[in-house]
C-alpha cells in the first residue's frame, strides 16, 4: 500500500540556509555529434506581485488583473503540435507577431540591478512566510510568496561550428506559463508547470555571443493543493544536433519472453531530418551493461541489426529492431531482487562520419498485475510498501536538488520502503533515474484535475487545450525507465463518478496505451464504487483511503451513514476478480502531516481526543474538523479529524 509522505517547507524553514549549500549542478552532456549543454549558470531575475509587461498567457482566476494585457495563448499552443496526433487540430501560429513592446525580452534592457541566480531556482521558498487570515497564498501552498511573475535573461553563444546544426531549449520543468524570447522573438512556451519541453531556438539564433534569451514565468494563488514551487526550479539544457538527428526522446526499449536465460528486446528510433535535401544515414546500435552503482557503461552484449534508410527533404522516419540478449541480468526491486541496468547507444552516421549519438538507458524486467496472485515482478511474488512523494524537498523548496532527491530515497529504503507514488505530477527526470538505480517502483503519475478544477486556478484551465499533449510528452519522456510500473492518468479526479467522466477516461486510457502499450493505465479513486462506469477503464484499480474504509467502527457511530464506508477491497475484488487491486493511497500516519498526537489508537481510524487516538485540541476540541479537500483544520461540521494506524 501506499502512504503519505510529505516533507513541509513550513517545518524544516530554518535549516534552508545550510541545506542551500549542498545544492548540486547539471554537468554537460555530450557525445559525438551531440552536445548537451547545461544552461544553470548565469541568469538574471527579477520578480513581479502585479503583471509588468503587457502580456499574460491566458484571462483566468489568482492573477492580477489581466484587463488591458495582452494575451499570447495562440502563440503558445503550436508549441503543442509534436504531442498532437490528428493534424487536423494542430494549431496554427498567427502570422503576425504579438503587439506587445516587452523591454525584459530586448537585448538593449538593462538587467543589471536584478538578482543574479542559478538554476534549479525556486523563488519562494526564501520567504518570508506570510501570517495571519487575509494573506495571498494560503496554507495549503505554503504561505509563501509563490505567486506572480518571474523574468530570468541570460545569453546565449553561437560559433561557426554551429552553423548548420539544429539548436534545441530543453526546459525539464517551470512553474508555471512557461513562455520563451529569444532576440525580441517570442519562440513558444509550455502552460502545465511540471512538463519537460523543448523549442526549437535555430530560425533565430544569430552568430556570436549576444543572443538574449528572456522567460517569463507566471504563478497565479490558488492554483494547487500543496506548495507548488515557483521559476525555472529544474534543469534547463541547451541541445546542438545536426539537421538529421534522433528526435525529442525518439527512442522506445522495451523487453518480452524474458527469463533468466533469454530475453526479447525491442527498439523503436524515431530519426527526425530537418534539412532541405534527401538524405542517406546508417543506423547502428550496441547494448551495453551499465553499473547502477556508478552509471559506468561496461561490458558491449549485443547489436541491434543495421540499417540503412533514405530520408525526404524535412522528414521523420521510424525503424523497429529486434535483439536476442542472452542470460540477461534483470532489473528488479530491492532488495530482494538487483536493479542491473543496459544502455543501448544508437548512433547515426552519413558518408562514413557519425552525426549523431543517443544514449537510451533500461532495464530488462517482466511485470504481471494478477487478480489473485498481485504483482509478480520477473515471476516472483512482490509487496509493494510505499509512499506518496511530492516533487519538493522540504526547506530546500521544489528547486531540484540531486542529493538531496538521492538521500530522500535513501532514508525510505532504510524503513522498508520499496515503491514510490508520484503524488500527483511528474517528477524531475533525475529522480527517475534514482529511482532506477537503487531499485524502486514507480507509480508514475499525471493530472490532479482534468476538466473540473479543485482549486479556483488550478490545472483544470488548461486541461481542455493541453491534455493530449502534456500526457503524450509525460510518457515520452519517462517510458524507458524501468522502475516506472503503470501511469496514472488522475488523482481523485471529481469527474470519477459520472458518465462523462468515463468518456474522458477512456480517451486518457487509449492515449497512454498508443504511447506505451507495455504498462497499465490506472487512476486513482477515492468516491467512485466498484459498479462505477469509469472502474471499467482501469488495468489496474487504484483506491485511495475507501480501500480500507472510511470513519469505520464503533468510534463513529455517530456520524451521518454519507460519510461512513465499510473497507472497500472485498467489494471491489467481488465486482473485478481479475484486476489487481491496490492501496494507492492511504492514511499511515498518526494524525494531520507533520503533527503527531500521542497515546496510538489500537484502531485502524478514531476521532482524535484524549482516551482514542491522542490528545484533544485546547481551543476547541469538539469543533475542530479535518477538511480532506482543501487540505487544513477548519470549524464546521465537515469530518472530524482522524488518526489512522497502520496494521
Amino acid at each position: 500500500m501506499l502512504s503519505r509522505s510529505k516533507f513541509s517547507p513550513l517545518s524544516l524553514a530554518l535549516c534552508w540556509l545550510v541545506c542551500l549549500l549542498c545544492f548540486g549542478h547539471a554537468e554537460d552532456r555530450s557525445t559525438p555529434g551531440r552536445e548537451r549543454i547545461s544552461l544553470n549558470a548565469d541568469w538574471r531575475f527579477s520578480r513581479f506581485e502585479q503583471i509588468p509587461d503587457g502580456v499574460s498567457y491566458d484571462h483566468r482566476p489568482g492573477l492580477p488583473d489581466t484587463l488591458g494585457t495582452e494575451i499570447l495563448k495562440p502563440w503558445i499552443l503550436p508549441s503543442a503540435n509534436e504531442f498532437i496526433n490528428d493534424p487536423s487540430e494542430q494549431y496554427q501560429r498567427p502570422v503576425e507577431e504579438p503587439l506587445a513592446n516587452i523591454s525584459f525580452v530586448q537585448q538593449s534592457f538593462d538587467d543589471s540591478a536584478w538578482e543574479r541566480v542559478r538554476l534549479p531556482h525556486d523563488w519562494a521558498i526564501k520567504g518570508p512566510f506570510y501570517a495571519g487570515d487575509d494573506v495571498p497564498v494560503s496554507g495549503p501552498m505554503g504561505r509563501l510568496p509563490v505567486h506572480g511573475v518571474g523574468w530570468y535573461r541570460r545569453r546565449l553563444t553561437k560559433s561557426g561550428q554551429d552553423e548548420g546544426k539544429s539548436v534545441f531549449l530543453d526546459i525539464d520543468g517551470a512553474m508555471s506559463y512557461a513562455m520563451v524570447w529569444l532576440n525580441g522573438h517570442l519562440i513558444g512556451g509550455w502552460p502545465f508547470g511540471y512538463n519537460s519541453f523543448r523549442l526549437d531556438l535555430t530560425p533565430y539564433l544569430r552568430r556570436g555571443d549576444d543572443n538574449q534569451l528572456a522567460i517569463r514565468v507566471e504563478n497565479p494563488t490558488n492554483s494547487s493543493r500543496w506548495y507548488p514551487g515557483t521559476g525555472l526550479y529544474r534543469n534547463v539544457w541547451l541541445t546542438k544536433v545536426d539537421q538529421t538527428h534522433i528526435a525529442q526522446d525518439g527512442t522506445f526499449v522495451t523487453s518480452r519472453s524474458v527469463s533468466d536465460k533469454w530475453a526479447t528486446v525491442d527498439i523503436s528510433i524515431n530519426i527526425q531530418h530537418t534539412g532541405p535535401a534527401p538524405r542517406r544515414v546508417k543506423v547502428t546500435t550496441d547494448v551495453h551493461h551499465v553499473d547502477p552503482s556508478t552509471g559506468r557503461i561496461g561490458a558491449k552484449v549485443g547489436s541491434f541489426p543495421s540499417t540503412s534508410i533514405s530520408l525526404s527533404a524535412t522528414s521523420q522516419h521510424q525503424i523497429n529492431s529486434t535483439l536476442q540478449i542472452r542470460r540477461p541480468n534483470l532489473w528488479g526491486p530491492s532488495p530482494r531482487q538487483k536493479p542491473h541496468l543496459y544502455r543501448a547507444i544508437t548512433r547515426l552516421s552519413s558518408d562514413n562520419r557519425i552525426i549523431d549519438t543517443y544514449e537510451t538507458q533500461f532495464g530488462i524486467r517482466s511485470l504481471t498485475f494478477d487478480g489473485e496472485k498481485g504483482l509478480l515482478v520477473n515471476g516472483q511474488r512482490t509487496k509493494i510498501q510505499g509512499v506518496n512523494q511530492h516533487h519538493d524537498l522540504g526547506a530546500l523548496g521544489t528547486a531540484f536538488n540531486r542529493r538531496a532527491a538521492e538521500r530522500q530515497l535513501q532514508l525510505l529504503q532504510e524503513l522498508g520502503c520499496n515503491g514510490i507514488r508520484m503524488a500527483h505530477n511528474p517528477p524531475a527526470p533525475e529522480l527517475l533515474d534514482l529511482t532506477d538505480r537503487m531499485g524502486f517502483l514507480v507509480v508514475n503519475e499525471i493530472f490532479d484535475a482534468w476538466n473540473a478544477s479543485k482549486t479556483e486556478a488550478d490545472s483544470s484551465l488548461i486541461f481542455a487545450d493541453w491534455h493530449e499533449p502534456d500526457l503524450r510528452a509525460f510518457i515520452r519522456r519517462d517510458r524507458n525507465h524501468p522502475s516506472v510500473i503503470a501511469w496514472s492518468f488522475g488523482n481523485e479526479v471529481e469527474e470519477q463518478k459520472s458518465e462523462q467522466g468515463a468518456v474522458l477516461a477512456q480517451r486518457l486510457h487509449g492515449i497512454v496505451k498508443q504511447e506505451d502499450p507495455t504498462r497499465p493505465a490506472v487512476q486513482s479513486l477515492h468516491a467512485a464504487g466498484p459498479s462505477a462506469p469509469i472502474v471499467q477503464v482501469q488495468d489496474v484499480i487504484n483506491l485511495n483511503y475507501q480501500g480500507e474504509g472510511t470513519f469505520d467502527g464503533p468510534a463513529y457511530s455517530y456520524l451521518p451513514a454519507q460519510f461512513r464506508k465499510r473497507p472497500q477491497y472485498p467489494e471491489f475484488h467481488k465486482a473485478h476478480p481479475d484486476k489487481l487491486i491496490w492501496g494507492s493511497e492511504t492514511a499511515a500516519t498518526l494524525s494531520s502531516r507533520g503533527t503527531y498526537f500521542f497515546p496510538v489508537t489500537r484502531e485502524m481510524a478514531a476521532p482524535l481526543n484524549e482516551t482514542d487516538g491522542g490528545n484533544a485540541l485546547p481551543c476547541c476540541p469538539k469543533r475542530m474538523v479535518w477538511n480532506y479537500r482543501h487540505g487544513g483544520l477548519q470549524e464546521g461540521p465537515i469530518l472530524p479529524i482522524s488518526v489512522t494506524v497502520a496494521p
